[in-house]
């Protein structure tokens, strides 16, 4: 009956001039399928939405509740209990009831996992003809299918989720030097990923809207023989650990295929020096901010260590160290790492890359504080002790002196008081002398403030906000970031120590037989 109303009020309204337009029938008819079916787009797929438009098409009422009757879309209504469980069990898949001034329709939805069956009820106050009933079942059929897909999407997340987890972790674990856990960790998924001697670590800057797209390709681009991790620090960063070099084209064609992302680099190191690595690509990154290709390398300029003599070096790094040799190698490992990073970067930062709180990382750094019996809120002791702990990462590759081959102790007066080292010092702060606002000044002043704006500018006399664009200002004279504490700052303030600019300062206060305190000066 309702078939036979439907095409005779389409036949009437289809003729013109004797011509049938059944196209006007079928569009007025089908245009609900069509709107059915947009719910299937990946930008549609949404089963509260879906059941509202159901509600609004049939103009009634529609929900969706599993076996258990939980709701889940669209409000809550009466049912019979009796009823629901039939439809649950398969005795029956579809009911209509009638009552109270309204019509009722249920027809059993499949669930996925833990939920064996629903129910979609669909109630208005007319009966339901056959656009409204077919409306209902084709409906019951795209609930369905959104919640399987829904599940295998949600599967799918769960387990990308699950992998980037793994991977932070196994880069956390390179982080504090424990590289047989790492490599172990990654065995189970990635054979082979850190069977290599030497790791380079790249660090790429993109939008944090674009990292995880950004991250896929990276994937991509190396085969997944690296491991990619998304910085749990930098919203933008994403940290690529690959052995040697192999993986340097690759990750360059990624900043040509993606405008406005930046590529940093460090120099190929030792897994046990993956920390070290790090900060290495952060301070290159932040060079590929000022070239054209948007990459760079670190160690393309000299660097203070590198001028110092060898030998004397690990001598000095291993007496101002030997307070934490009575520790457990783990215990030793952790407070170093966490110390090297907590130095390059903040407290919350450093903790997020280590994956602890920050006040893990302070307390740690505090225990290093009190075992070298010196403050790190000094910059010049800050900038000694990152010289002495990135050093220490390579003592155990240096090969044993004789005997009796080095009878003096070296002081760190004597590493700075080197030619070259002093050679060095003069020609980069040199550069500062030729503005006329004297930013040499204003950076030392800075420097012995703690890096505080506000008391230099006490000092000095002058606004802090002036400070901060005299040290900004010598940022690109100096090719060096100074407002970020790091590598950058640390290599300025032995600068400053080498020309005699700077107090050297005090180490170990309390151990008069310490090569760098007073009774030794």
């Amino acid at each position: 009956m309702d078939d036979a109303r439907g095409e005779g009020k389409a036949d009437v309204a289809g003729r013109d001039g004797g011509i049938r337009h059944t196209e006007v029938k079928d569009t007025a008819e089908t245009a609900w399928a069509q709107e059915l079916l947009d719910h299937l787009r990946p930008s549609g797929r949404d089963v509260r939405r879906l059941v509202n438009w159901l509600a609004h098409t049939v103009q009634g009422t529609a929900c969706l509740q599993d076996e258990a009757g939980t709701l889940l879309a669209g409000p809550r209504m009466p049912l019979d209990e009796d009823l629901v469980a039939d439809i649950v069990a398969r005795r029956i898949a579809t009911a209509a009831w009638e009552g109270q001034g309204r019509h009722l329709r249920l027809v059993r939805v499949e669930l996925p996992q833990s939920a064996s069956a629903g129910v979609l009820a669909v109630a208005r106050t007319t009966p339901f003809d056959r656009r409204a009933f077919d409306i209902v079942t084709h409906t019951a059929q795209v609930v369905e299918l959104l919640l399987r897909a829904h599940e295998t999407t949600e599967a799918g997340r769960r387990l990308r989720r699950a992998t980037s987890d793994l991977r932070l972790a196994i880069l956390q674990l390179l982080m504090v030097e424990d590289t047989v856990a790492a490599r172990r960790v990654a065995a189970g998924l990635w054979p082979g990923l850190l069977d290599t001697d030497t790791a380079c670590v790249y660090v790429l800057e993109g939008t944090a809207e674009e990292r995880d797209r950004l991250a896929e390709e990276c994937l991509d681009a190396t085969e997944e023989r690296a491991l990619v991790v998304r910085c749990p620090a930098m919203a933008g960063h994403v940290i690529v650990v690959t052995p040697g070099e192999a993986a340097s084209e690759a990750l360059r064609s990624l900043i040509d295929r993606n405008p406005g992302t930046f590529l940093g680099r460090s120099v190929p190191q030792s897994l046990a020096r993956t920390a070290t690595a790090y900060g290495q690509a952060v301070s290159a990154l932040a060079v590929a901010h000022f070239r054209s290709d948007n990459a760079a390398v670190y160690a393309e300029r000299t660097h203070p260590e590198r001028l110092m003599d060898p030998g004397a070096l690990r001598d000095w790094t291993a007496r101002v160290l030997r307070p934490l040799d009575t520790l457990p190698h783990h215990t030793r490992a952790e407070l170093l790492a966490t110390t090297r990073l907590g130095l390059e970067f903040t407290a919350v930062n450093t903790a997020k890359v280590l994956g602890v709180s920050r006040n893990t990382v302070r307390a740690r750094m505090e225990r290093v504080e009190a075992l070298l019996r010196t403050d790190f809120s000094d910059l010049t002791v800050r900038a000694v002790a990152h010289l002495a702990l990135n050093t220490q990462v390579g003592l155990v590759e240096a090969p044993p002196e004789p005997d009796g081959a080095r009878p003096d102790r070296a002081r760190l007066a004597d590493l700075l008081s080197g030619t070259a080292v002093r050679s060095w010092a003069h020609d980069l702060l040199g550069r500062l002398d030729r503005d006329a606002r004297d930013l040499r000044r204003t950076l030392r002043t800075w420097i012995v403030a703690g890096g505080n704006s506000e008391r230099a500018a006490q000092t000095l006399g002058m606004h802090p906000q002036t400070v901060r664009e005299h040290v900004r200002s010598a940022e690109p004279v100096l090719q060096r970031q100074l407002l970020a504490a790091g590598s950058d700052l640390y290599e300025v303030v032995l600068a400053h120590l080498a020309v005699g600019d700077l107090e050297p300062p005090v180490l170990d206060r309390t151990k008069p037989g310490h090569p760098d305190s007073p009774v030794h000066g």
